[in-house]
């Protein structure tokens, strides 16, 4: 395999030549930038093998790609504008030239669809491969999930449950040719990070943050910031994910509402506001109420309480 110094000078051209505040690029010591005007928002993202995917279902451009669309997923989160990442890339024994071709060829289509380039980082050896992602975005007025207030309304911007329902799919290893499975496979291997959308509440007010735990998971930390009840109406949600999500949980043998609830990787926006936002692409899934802090799901108008999602701290995805 060649030097590390070697593989900088060959990315560089294509991973971070389309900056426009880019002084210094990958090849020096540090990456330099024009700082934007607007209070900076930083976040980084780390993929391990064995703990957020297995190579066994997903390829290594998969792999780049889901990776980098994680951490601007944050970005999205905050309702920032894209300017600029940073990646560092673990690589085990034997990692092939052609390999990190691959691996990178998924974050270099990740950043040019969302315009995040990438514009340093590091390439060291180690027992798994790991991929951390630092973005960098700006934002006038950063979106938070302490805003939420009695008497606003929740909405959901993208479907729930798809990428959950592709991943066991393809860890069950099931032919994915019906349509529906096919359509949830690609959600999970090809999530797409709703800057675009996010940007499109800069300038309102709005408790925001990203689905990408579980939606009851997520709302919870919008609940808790906001030490408001939050009331979530699974129907709606269901509604929103469409028949995909109802066909491949039909063919799976799984609740869909389990899988809209608690899957998560889809990458979606949630938001409390008093705004309209239907206008913006988001779709009213529910109600923020004064009273205890926490989420209450309601299906078929009665509570119900689906699965847990994904905690950092104790569970394992592939």
């Amino acid at each position: 395999m060649k030097s590390e110094h070697a593989w900088l000078r060959a990315l560089a051209p294509s991973l971070g030549a389309s900056c426009p505040s880019l002084l210094v690029g990958i090849g020096d010591d540090a990456a330099a930038l024009v700082p934007p005007t607007d209070p900076i928002v930083l976040t980084v993202d780390a993929a391990v093998e064995g703990v957020h995917f297995t190579r066994q279902i997903a390829s290594l451009e998969d792999i780049g790609y889901r990776s980098f669309m994680a951490a601007a997923s944050d970005l999205a989160a905050m309702a920032a504008r894209p300017v600029a990442a940073l990646s560092s890339l673990t690589l085990p024994p034997r990692f092939t030239e052609q390999e990190l071709e691959q691996l990178v060829a998924g974050q270099r289509l990740a950043a040019a669809l969302i315009g995040l380039p990438i514009v340093g980082g590091n390439l060291s050896r180690g027992g798994l491969l790991s991929v951390s992602t630092t973005a960098l975005g700006a934002c006038p007025s950063p979106r938070l999930r302490s805003s939420a207030r009695p008497g606003d309304r929740l909405w959901l911007a993208g479907p729930v449950g798809l990428a959950a329902a592709g991943l066991r799919a393809l860890l069950r290893g099931l032919p994915t040719h019906a349509p529906a499975l096919r359509a949830c496979v690609e959600a999970w291997r090809r999530p797409l990070a709703r800057v675009e959308i996010g940007l499109r509440l800069s300038s309102l007010p709005c408790a925001l943050i990203d689905v990408s735990d579980g939606l009851a998971q997520d709302a919870g930390h919008i609940a808790l910031a906001s030490g408001v009840r939050l009331i979530l109406d699974a129907d709606q949600v269901l509604k929103e994910s469409g028949s995909s999500l109802q066909e491949a949980s039909a063919l799976l043998g799984e609740d869909p509402g389990a899988l809209a609830l608690a899957g998560g990787e889809d990458y979606a926006l949630l938001a409390a506001s008093s705004a309209e936002l239907a206008p913006l692409g988001f779709v009213p899934i529910g109600q923020v109420e004064a009273g205890e802090p926490g989420v209450v799901v309601l299906r078929g108008g009665a509570p119900w309480e689906p699965p847990a999602g994904f905690d950092h701290g104790e569970g394992s995805e592939p």
